[in-house]
């Protein structure tokens, strides 16, 4: 008979040391399992969406990352159009005041200049003469560059259709490219040196328009101011540690300094010191801050695409307002040189999407 029944399993000892803590945790291999399942199950649950602990349902963690990681791309365009819609009211408001270009210098870069020092000194919590020092000699260089091209800005505006400054402008990054081809050994595109070709021949258009009319110098200090600024960029990409934040507060504070000796701010009627107000928070440092924060979240082609709105919008609001035209000769050169503009980056947007 014992033969024939089956045997039953061994009974643990119960008075083996531990055996209670045993039977209340479970074996190793019942825990590593059950720890398993409960990892398989929450996995599951934040893959297909839950229910919270009151009841809410949530999203699925796909479509929570998906969004996740669509926001920053988004936030950063919004970032940029809106930074390109502040600097594109610089043309309406250099024309709607009443004061010489140094005095316009003068208030516009020192209110800049308080705005970025003030708001960089508190966000880094370090003072804004502490940052210029750390910068050294090639902050001081880039702050150079930047100052003239502000004052070459200023001055252009006088003296130049609002449409052909800016347009003129906007020919900046080729005139980066070249210098970084010259002086960094960087590789430049064919298309990049085809559209630089259009530019030219757009920028030969416009200025013989501006010859014309008389507003040659004009022109000529927006191309100044196009430069100056390209060469800040090249000896940024040339010493990495320039960060450029504070070389633009360091850049609006030296425009101050030599517009001063030069303007007349006391005659500055209130209605004006307003305009220049906006002009140096609003349009300058509001717009570079925006930008700044919007330019590091998207691809350098799309933020360049967006910032064309400046050289589109600025002639459009001063011809709405104050039926400022610029003549045939200067649309058409502005026409090729935007697009130009416009191809290239376009190209430069989709070139990522093919490759891959």
């Amino acid at each position: 008979m014992g033969l024939c029944r089956a045997r039953s399993p061994a009974r643990p000892d119960r008075r083996q040391p531990g055996y209670g803590h045993r039977l209340l945790r479970g074996s190793a291999g019942d825990r590593v399992g059950r720890g398993q399942s409960r990892r398989r199950g929450s996995a599951d649950r934040l893959l297909r969406g839950s229910r919270d602990s009151r009841g809410i349902a949530t999203a699925p963690l796909a479509d929570r990352s998906d969004r996740a990681a669509a926001a920053p791309p988004r936030r950063g365009a919004l970032l940029v159009a809106f930074a390109a819609v502040c600097w594109s009211s610089g043309g309406l408001i250099a024309r709607l005041v009443a004061t010489t270009p140094w005095t316009t210098s003068l208030w516009r870069s020192l209110f800049a200049s308080l705005t970025l020092a003030l708001v960089l000194s508190v966000v880094r919590r370090r003072g804004i003469v502490a940052q210029w020092r750390e910068g050294g000699r090639p902050m001081l260089a880039v702050a150079v560059c930047m100052a003239l091209a502000s004052t070459c800005f200023i001055f252009s505006l006088a003296r130049t259709s609002v449409a052909n400054s800016l347009i003129l402008i906007s020919t900046g990054p080729y005139v980066a490219g070249v210098l970084g081809w010259m002086l960094l050994g960087e590789r430049v595109a064919a298309r990049t040196w085809l559209a630089m070709g259009v530019v030219l021949v757009g920028a030969v258009v416009m200025m013989s328009d501006s010859y014309a009319r008389g507003a040659i110098v004009g022109d000529l200090l927006a191309i100044v101011m196009a430069a100056s600024f390209a060469t800040a960029t090249v000896l940024v990409r040339r010493h990495g540690e320039i960060q450029m934040a504070p070389a633009a507060a360091l850049a609006t504070a030296l425009t101050a300094l030599v517009a001063l000796p030069l303007a007349e701010p006391l005659a500055t009627s209130p209605r004006d010191l307003a305009l220049l107000a906006f002009f140096g928070v609003g349009n300058f440092s509001a717009g570079f801050l925006l930008f700044m924060n919007g330019a590091r979240l998207i691809p350098v082609a799309q933020s360049a695409l967006i910032g064309m709105l400046e050289t589109v919008l600025g002639p459009l609001w001063v011809w709405l307002v104050l039926n400022e035209r610029p003549g045939a000769a200067s649309l058409a050169g502005g026409a090729l040189i935007l697009g130009a503009l416009l191809a290239n980056t376009l190209v430069d947007l989709a070139t990522p999407r093919l490759a891959s």
